[in-house]
C-alpha cells in the first residue's frame, strides 16, 4: 500500500482512539470526581491538538509524512499510560477548601491527560501540512474517524466499565502503526498491544479506578459493616449496589416516628449520588412512610391515579402504594437503574418497577401521551442533601415543565414536590417562583389559593393544586402537620404565628420568603434584594441550581462562612478553566511567533487567512455545545443527546469534507454564508421540532435528531480544509499554526459558550456561532477578493 493511501487509513483509526478516548475521560472523571469536571476533557483534548500544531511550526523536520507511523504507536502507548499516571494524581476537589496546591495538580492532569492528544494533533496536522491539496480527504477521514470512535464507544462502554475500555481504545492507533509503520515500529506496536491486552485482563490494583474519597459510595462504605455488593456499567452510568448504616433513607422523618427503619440497600450512581431500596416486605417496619413530609399530597382528594417521576429506590413508590393507590406509574431517566432493580432486587423492592414503569425525562414522556394524573409526585432527593453543580442543565424544573407536569392533572389533581432544606434558602424559593410563573403562565390569577408548603427539620413538601384549595383540604394539611409535629410555611390563611412552631428556627425566614415571593405586589422587589438568584428559569437557560448575582458576590460569600468552595460548587471552577486555558493558549500561539517560525515566504499573504480559522474553530463549537443542549429534551437524557449530536455533527462533517473535495464549486466563499444561514434556520426549527418529535419512540427520535443535525454538518466539514488547502498554496509553513490557532479557540469556544448560556441562554449561543461562520464568510471572501477558489 503506498505512502498516499496509508495517510487517510492512519488519521482514520487515531481520530477513532482519540474521540472515543475523549468520550471515556468524560465517564472516568464523572465517577471518580464529578460530573461537573467532566466538561475540562473537551479544553484539554483541543489543548493537545492546539499545542501539536505549535511544535510541528517550532521543528519543521517533523513535518514529515513517513513519521505518522510513529505517531500512532506513541497515541497507542500515551492512551493507557496518562489514564494510569492522572489516575494517580492526588487531586480531589474538596480538599481546595484547605490545599491551594490542589490548583496545581489541575495543571498535572492537563499535562498528562493532554500527551495523547498531542500525538493525534500530530498525525493530523503531518497529514495536513504534507499533503495540503489532499485536505479535504484528510479532513474527511479525521472527521469520519472522530464520529465511527463517538459510536464506537458506547457499545465498548456498554459491556466494559471506562477504565477498562482506556486499554482497548489503543488498540486502534497501534493499528494504524502496523498499517503505516516499519518493520520495528510493527513490532513496537505488537509488544504494546499485548501489554495494554494483558493489563484489560488482569486488571491490577494500580489500573483500578480511584474514587474520591468525599463522594457518597466511598464515605458510606467507609462505616463499620458496610459491603460492596456488585457494580453495574452502561454507556451512560454506573450503579454500586452496597450495604452501610450510612445508608438511612427517611428524608425528614418526623421526629414522633421513634421506630427503626426497615432494612435498606444502597445505591450510588456514577460513586456519588447515593439512594437507597427499602425492603417492602416489612410489615409495620413500613409505618414510617406516613410520617414523611413527602406524604402530604396522598393526604388530600383522589388517590386513583399515581404518577411518581424519578422513582429512584422506590420510597415514593411505597408511600403511594401505603395511601392506598390505585395505578401508580413511574418514569425513571436512568435505565440502567430500573435494570438493576427489576433484576436483582424485584423480590427486596416489592416489585416497584412493574410493568407500568417507563424511562425517560419525566416531562417528555408526559408531553407524548394524553393521560392525566390525580397526583404527580416529584422527589429528586437521595440519601444526604447535596447541591447539584450551578452549571449542570437541569430540564426538570424549568417554565415549560412545570407547565407541562400541571397539564397532566386532573381538575382536583395535585403535583407534590419534595426536597430537602440546604440553608440558605434559595432552591425552593425558585422551585416556588418556577411554579408560580407556570400557573400564571396557564392562566391561573391567585397562585397562593392553589399552594402548600410544609416542612420538617430537614426535608420540604411543597403541594400545587389545579383548583384553589377547599377547606377541607387546608383543614386535612393542618392536621397532617400538628401530628407529625411538621411546620406549615404557607396555606391560604396561614399567620406567621403558625409557621414556626414544633421546629422552632431562629427566625421565621421560610415563612416571610415564601409569603414575599406568592405576593405580587412585593415578589419583584424580594427576589431583586435576595442576595441569591431565584428568579424562574426556563429551557433556554436551564442552569436551576446556579444561584449567583455578580453584584452580590461579597454578601454571598459572607452568607457562605467566608467559604469559597460554595462558588466552586455554583460554576465559578468554569471561569477559572477558562483563564488557565486563555493562558496556555496564548503561549501556544506566541511561541511560534516568537521563534519567527509563523512567517510565510516572500510575497505570501497567508496570515490574512488566519482569523478564518479562528473563527471555524470558535463556531463549530458554540454550534455543537448549543445542539447539544437543545437536543436533550426530545432525546430525554443529556447522554443520549452528547452521542447523538456529536455522531451526527462529526459524520455528516467528515461527509462534507469528502464531497467538498471532490466538488471544486463546494469550495467557494458563499458555502460558509450559507452555513451561517442554516444554523439560524436550525435554531429556530428545534423547539418545534421536540414537540413534535415527543410522542415517537427514543429510537425513530434519535434517527430523526441526527438527521437534523446532519444537515447543518455537511456543510460545516468543508470550509476548514478549503482554508487548509489555500493555506497549502499560499504559505505552506503556516499550516501548523493554523492548525494550533484552530485549536486554540476551539478549546475556549466551548467554555466561553457555557459561561454566556448562562447569563443569556443557548440561543444567543446559537446565534453567535453563526456569527462566528458569517465573520469567516466575510474574511475568506476578503482574503480571496470574492474570487472562486484556487486549484
Amino acid at each position: 500500500m503506498t505512502t498516499e493511501r496509508k495517510t487517510p487509513i492512519t488519521i482514520f483509526l487515531c481520530s477513532v482512539a482519540s474521540l472515543a478516548y475523549e468520550v471515556t475521560l468524560s465517564r472516568i472523571f464523572s465517577i471518580s470526581l464529578w460530573y461537573h469536571f467532566a466538561f475540562m476533557i473537551i479544553s484539554i483534548a483541543m489543548l493537545g491538538f492546539a499545542a501539536s500544531g505549535t511544535a510541528l511550526s517550532l521543528y519543521p523536520r517533523l513535518k514529515k509524512i513517513e513519521h505518522l507511523g510513529r505517531y500512532a504507536l506513541l497515541l497507542g502507548a500515551a492512551i493507557p499510560l496518562s489514564y494510569l499516571l492522572a489516575n494517580r494524581v492526588p487531586f480531589d476537589p474538596v480538599r481546595l477548601t484547605w490545599e491551594r496546591t490542589q490548583l496545581l495538580a489541575i495543571l498535572l492532569y492537563y499535562v498528562i491527560l493532554a500527551i495523547p492528544f498531542f500525538c493525534a494533533g500530530l498525525v493530523v496536522a503531518t497529514g495536513f501540512a504534507v499533503q495540503s491539496q489532499r485536505s479535504g480527504l484528510l479532513y474527511g477521514a479525521d472527521l469520519l474517524g472522530a464520529g465511527t470512535g463517538s459510536l464506537g464507544v458506547l457499545l465498548l462502554l456498554g459491556s466494559l466499565a471506562p477504565e477498562r475500555a482506556v486499554f482497548v481504545l489503543s488498540l486502534a492507533p497501534l493499528t494504524a502503526a502496523v498499517v503505516s509503520g516499519t518493520a520495528r515500529l510493527r513490532i513496537g506496536a505488537l509488544l504494546c498491544a499485548l501489554l495494554s491486552l494483558s493489563i484489560l485482563v488482569a486488571e491490577p490494583g494500580f489500573a483500578r479506578l480511584r474514587i474520591s474519597p468525599y463522594k457518597g459510595l466511598e464515605s458510606a462504605l467507609r462505616f463499620p459493616g458496610a459491603r460492596a455488593l456488585k457494580t453495574y456499567v452502561s454507556p451512560f452510568a454506573r450503579v454500586d449496589t452496597f450495604t452501610s448504616p450510612a445508608v438511612r433513607f427517611a428524608p425528614g422523618l418526623s421526629l414522633r416516628y421513634l421506630e427503626p427503619l426497615p432494612p435498606q440497600a444502597g445505591l450510588a450512581v456514577d460513586g456519588g449520588d447515593v439512594s437507597a431500596i427499602t425492603a417492602a416486605g416489612s410489615g409495620r417496619g413500613l409505618d414510617f412512610l406516613e410520617y414523611l413530609p413527602s406524604a402530604l399530597p396522598y393526604v388530600l382528594g383522589k388517590r386513583e391515579r399515581v404518577l411518581v417521576l424519578d422513582p429512584r429506590g422506590g420510597l415514593q413508590v411505597l408511600v403511594a402504594r401505603r395511601f392506598g393507590a390505585g395505578e401508580i406509574v413511574g418514569v425513571e431517566s436512568n435505565p440502567l437503574l430500573v435494570r438493576v432493580i427489576r433484576d436483582d432486587w424485584r423480590e427486596f423492592a416489592g416489585n416497584i418497577y412493574g410493568e407500568r414503569t417507563f424511562t425517560g425525562l419525566g416531562r417528555s414522556w408526559l408531553r407524548g401521551r394524553g393521560e392525566r394524573f390525580d397526583i404527580i409526585d416529584l422527589s429528586p432527593m437521595g440519601t444526604e442533601p447535596y447541591g447539584s453543580f450551578g452549571i449542570a442543565e437541569d430540564y426538570r424544573f424549568t417554565v415549560e415543565a412545570f407547565g407541562e407536569y400541571l397539564e397532566h392533572l386532573r381538575p382536583d389533581g395535585v403535583l407534590g414536590v419534595n426536597l430537602y432544606l440546604i440553608p440558605p434558602p434559595r432552591t425552593e424559593l425558585r422551585i416556588l417562583a418556577t411554579l408560580i410563573a407556570a400557573m400564571e403562565k396557564r392562566g391561573i390569577r391567585e397562585p397562593s389559593r392553589h399552594l402548600a408548603v410544609v416542612r420538617s427539620w430537614g426535608a420540604l413538601c411543597l403541594l400545587a393544586k389545579l383548583s384553589p384549595l377547599t377547606a377541607a383540604d387546608i383543614e386535612a394539611i393542618r392536621r397532617f402537620a400538628a401530628e407529625r409535629w411538621f411546620d406549615p410555611v404557607h396555606y391560604p390563611g396561614l399567620t406567621a404565628a403558625e409557621a414556626n412552631v414544633h421546629v422552632k428556627m431562629r427566625s421565621n425566614d421560610y415563612f416571610e420568603a415564601v409569603s414575599n415571593i406568592l405576593s405580587p405586589e412585593r415578589r419583584k422587589r424580594f427576589m431583586a434584594a435576595y442576595p441569591f438568584d431565584i428568579a424562574p428559569v426556563s429551557d433556554d437557560r436551564p442552569f436551576f441550581h446556579y444561584f449567583l448575582k455578580l453584584g452580590r458576590l461579597g454578601d454571598v460569600y459572607r452568607i457562605m462562612g467566608e467559604k469559597w468552595e460554595f462558588f466552586l460548587e455554583e460554576g465559578y471552577v468554569v471561569p477559572a478553566v477558562f483563564l488557565q486555558v486563555v493562558l496556555l493558549s496564548l503561549v501556544l500561539l506566541l511561541l511560534p511567533l516568537a521563534a519567527g517560525k509563523s512567517a510565510p515566504p516572500k510575497g505570501g499573504g497567508g496570515r490574512g487567512l488566519l482569523p478564518y480559522v479562528a473563527f471555524l474553530g470558535c463556531g463549530f463549537m458554540f454550534v455543537e455545545t448549543a445542539l447539544i443542549q437543545k437536543s436533550i429534551l426530545p432525546l430525554e437524557n443529556p447522554s443520549y443527546a452528547v452521542a447523538t449530536v456529536l455522531a451526527g455533527l462529526l459524520v455528516s462533517s467528515g461527509a462534507g469534507s469528502l464531497l467538498g473535495h471532490r466538488i471544486a464549486l463546494l469550495q467557494s466563499p458563499a458555502t460558509v454564508a450559507a452555513i451561517a444561514l442554516l444554523i439560524l434556520v436550525c435554531g429556530a426549527f428545534l423547539p418545534a421540532a421536540s414537540a413534535a418529535l415527543a410522542p415517537l419512540a427514543l429510537p425513530a427520535k434519535i434517527c430523526l435528531v441526527f438527521l437534523m443535525v446532519s444537515l447543518p454538518g455537511l456543510l460545516m466539514g468543508i470550509p476548514f480544509p478549503t482554508g487548509m488547502r489555500i493555506l497549502g498554496e499560499a504559505a505552506p509553513s503556516l499550516i501548523p499554526w493554523a492548525w494550533a490557532i484552530n485549536g486554540c479557540f476551539s478549546v475556549l469556544a466551548p467554555i466561553l459558550a457555557i459561561m454566556l448560556a448562562t447569563a443569556a441562554g443557548f440561543t444567543v449561543v446559537l446565534i453567535l456561532g453563526a456569527a462566528a461562520y458569517l465573520l469567516a464568510f466575510l474574511n475568506l471572501r476578503h482574503f480571496m477578493g470574492g474570487g472562486a477558489p484556487p486549484r
